[in-house]
């Protein structure tokens, strides 16, 4: 399961670093990822302190750093 999630957490980031800031519910129509394995490839890249959490009114957008 860690390659499946490694490897949606670099397509995460190929989307996010092309895109820039972007809602939860945006990055996983347009990965095409599952919304689980999107929210795992999310707390992967979390934890290697490579997003950020952007919250603008009611929408939490998640960025590079």
């Amino acid at each position: 399961m860690s390659d499946q999630v490694g490897k949606a957490a670099g397509i995460l980031w190929e989307h996010l670093n092309v895109e820039g800031e972007t809602s939860v519910s945006k990055l996983i129509k347009a990965t095409g990822l599952d919304s689980k394995t999107a929210q795992r490839a999310i707390g992967w890249l979390a934890k290697e302190d490579k997003l950020m959490v952007i919250v603008k009114g009611r929408t939490e957008l998640v960025a590079l750093k």
